[in-house]
Order: structure tokens, then sequence, then C-alpha cells
């Protein structure tokens, strides 16, 4: 008897990528094979993404294209997960009659009685979630993401995660440990720690200390780390990157905007001095640190001169790049609320602006990485040539180069021979 297929269809960040690996993972334990085609699935999940107006667009209409399939094939089962799932169950099923199930971020574990159509919705709060360990599925063979937190305790007035991922919740160390020494003796060569503000992980150690055990284990050659907030980045944090030397030198943090009136209104509880202080401790502590930035541009009430200090902080600071986005108000945050709201011609017009801004200099940065000699690990065909490979430096720049008899998770030595906007042209040496 052949085994019933699944697809699942990722919307969003890392996160989830990272939860649709563990759906997967649950399904597999269920009996279900894995399928690339949601056509030939006998389930398929949307896994959501609500962090901007365009991702739900995107997802709505996905979710409407398959209502023929669902048509054709009355014996599919159709299932919304994520954060809209979390944020709307009953507008979902309001919208789209024709879905089976849905369930939030916290309740993955809950798949398999949701397949056996023991429930409709699983969107509750789930205070055990961090000490739950779910099986894998990972997607690649040598980088892999491990959650060491879930949810957010920030409430940024612009951000909807704390209302559809819950209250901040830290992973017992010894489970994050146990999970990463079991990739090494799997092969994985890179781990990426995953929570919304990893600097705030607390359990029985901290993010710090955390940090200090996983670079000893061995067989894992790289570490990374996202997302951080600015707030929560200490002198010790900056000292274990500094002296953990599997750590990349690299870091995401976010700064969304350079005018502290406008950061006050998105309460990120810093101001730019404060950012600067810890770019600059950054730099002097961990040489040739690449440093990638988030920017909402048009946030309500944002005048020209906010918008200017955000010129201003991208041109001091210097980005290697930047994650940039037009505001877009998300229902159930205090910005979704505020008055003097701007344009969308306004916001765009300021959006494309930062976004030339930083082009340059990310043109010039990796200009200047030209016939160095940079490690890489190798990730798999060029998305970009199939006729090359592609791999990332420590520093998260993308390599596309030619070679034979190379494999994924291999760390080899490349010269840069040219650089573009978004990636570096290298050679094996």
């Amino acid at each position: 008897m052949n085994k019933k297929k699944f697809s699942i269809v990722t919307f969003g960040c890392q996160m989830n990528v990272h939860d649709s690996e563990k759906m997967a993972g649950v399904l597999q334990e269920q009996g279900y094979s894995f399928s690339c085609d949601p056509k030939d699935s006998d389930l398929i999940i949307f896994n959501t993404c609500s962090i901007r107006e365009k991702a739900e667009q995107k997802f709505f209409s996905e979710l409407g294209r398959i209502k023929t399939l669902k048509k054709k094939r009355p014996g599919l089962k159709i299932a919304v997960a994520g954060c809209i799932a979390q944020q709307g169950s009953d507008e979902i099923l309001r919208r789209a009659p024709y879905v089976d199930f849905v369930f939030g971020p916290q309740n993955i574990a809950l798949l398999g009685d949701l397949v056996k159509g023991s429930r409709t919705i699983a969107t509750e709060d789930n205070p055990e979630i961090a000490e739950i360990d779910l099986p894998v599925r990972r997607t690649g063979t040598g980088r892999a993401w491990v959650t060491i937190m879930y949810g957010c305790n920030n409430f940024c007035s612009y951000c909807i995660v704390p209302y559809t991922r819950g209250r901040e919740r830290s992973r017992p160390s010894s489970n994050i440990l146990r999970e990463v020494r079991g990739l090494a003796e799997e092969g994985f060569r890179e781990v990426t720690l995953l929570g919304q503000n990893v600097n705030s992980y607390r359990s029985d150690l901290d993010f710090a200390e955390l940090l200090r055990a996983v670079n000893l284990i061995k067989g894992i050659e790289r570490v990374r780390f996202v997302t951080s907030h600015p707030r929560d980045l200490s002198d010790e944090l900056i000292e274990a990157i500094r002296d953990s030397e599997k750590v990349c030198e690299q870091i995401h943090l976010p700064l969304q905007s350079g005018s502290d009136r406008i950061l006050g209104l998105m309460n990120r509880r810093y101001s730019y001095d404060d950012y600067r202080r810890k770019i600059d401790s950054l730099r002097n502590n961990i040489g040739g640190i690449s440093i990638t930035t988030d920017i909402i541009s048009g946030f309500p009430g944002e005048m020209s001169e906010d918008h200017d200090l955000t010129i201003s902080a991208l041109r001091e600071i210097c980005f290697d790049g930047i994650f940039a986005f037009k505001f877009s108000p998300r229902r159930g945050t205090r910005a979704a609320l505020m008055e003097n709201g701007l344009s969308d011609d306004v916001g765009s017009r300021r959006l494309s602006e930062v976004l030339a801004v930083q082009e340059a200099i990310t043109e010039r940065i990796n200009k200047g990485l030209e016939s160095s000699i940079m490690e890489i690990l190798v990730e798999g065909v060029s998305e970009t040539d199939r006729e090359m490979l592609s791999g990332r430096t420590r520093t998260n720049k993308i390599v596309n180069f030619k070679a034979e008899g190379l494999s994924i998770g291999d760390l080899i030595t490349v010269r840069i021979l040219k650089s573009g906007k978004h990636s570096l042209i290298g050679e094996v040496v």
C-alpha cells in the first residue's frame, strides 16, 4: 500500500522554514511521505506569514487557487498553519470553507491529531512549547537551523509576532546541546540558532554562555544566530562572539530607523547613539565582522527629517546589507491605530531612496573583497547559474564558483575574482 503524501507551501522567515521542517518530521512519523508537488499530495499545508500585508495577500491568492484541486479530489486535505492561522482562524474558515484544519505556530505537536480529524482549530497558547522536542525533516545537509526559544516579549508597536507566537519561552540548554550534537553526528557542519530575540535567551544559561557551549561541540565548524535585538546586545555577548572561534564574524542587528523619535514610536527602547556605540564595540572586538540590518520606511508620523536621519545612519554605519520594507499596518498592533499615516507614494519613494543608498554601499564593500582569500561552506548548485556551485563565507557572503568533486558541507578556500550586488564570483584555491 502506498504511503499518503504531503507537501508544505512555506511563506516568510527562517523560523517559518524551520517550522515546516518540524511539520514534515511529525508527518513522517505518522507514516506520510514528502512530495514536492502539491498536485500529487493527499495533504497540503500552507505555512503562513503575517509580518507584512503582501505576504498575507500572496497566501490568500495561493489558497484560492487550490480550491479547484479540492473540487477534483474531495479526499484531499488542506491545512493552514503559521502566523495568519494563529491570528485569524475563523476568517480563514469563513473565506475558505474547503480548508480542513487550522493550527498556529505553538501547536505543531498536535499535527498528528489534526490530520486524523480530531479537531479543526488549534490556536491556543502552549506554555509547554519550550519543553517539547519535535522530530525534524531537514531540507539541507550542510547547514541546519536549531530553535533555542519561542515567542517575544518586546511588543514593538509595528510587530504582530508577540500576538501570533506568544510570550518568550527558552528551551532548556541541555535539549539544545543534545540536538546540536546529533546534527554533528549526522554530518552537519554549520548550525544557526533561531529565536525572535536570541540575545534574551534565558534558561539555566544565558545566550553568551550557550554560544560558548555550542562552540565546544566537535564536528560543528560554524555557528550563527538570528535575530538579535540591539537593546540586549551585551558586552558579555560581544566577548563570547569574539572568543568563540566557531561563531561566525557576522550579525544581523535590526536598526529600523535612524530617528530617535521614530524609534520611540516603534517602542524599540534604544536610541540611535545606543545602537551606534554597540556597532563600534562589535567592530572593535571582532575584526572584519559583517553587519546587516532591517529598515522600515514610511512609519506613521515619519517626517522628512526622520527619513534623512535614517539615510545618514546608513552612510555613517555602512552596513554590508539591509532588508528594507515600506511600513505595513498589521491588525492588532499599536502602529495600525496610529494617526499621521503616510501615503503609499511617500513610503515607496523613501524606500527607494533607502535601497539606492544601501546598494552603493554594498557594492563598494563587495568590491573591496576582490582578490581576497576566503573560506566557504559549499551549499549546492548556484541559484543564478546552474553550471556553478555556491557557498557562503563566514561573513555570510554568497560566493559562486566552478569546481568538480565537491559535496554539500565541504569547507574550501576560494579567491574572490569579481564582486556583484548580491554575490561574489570566486575560484577554488
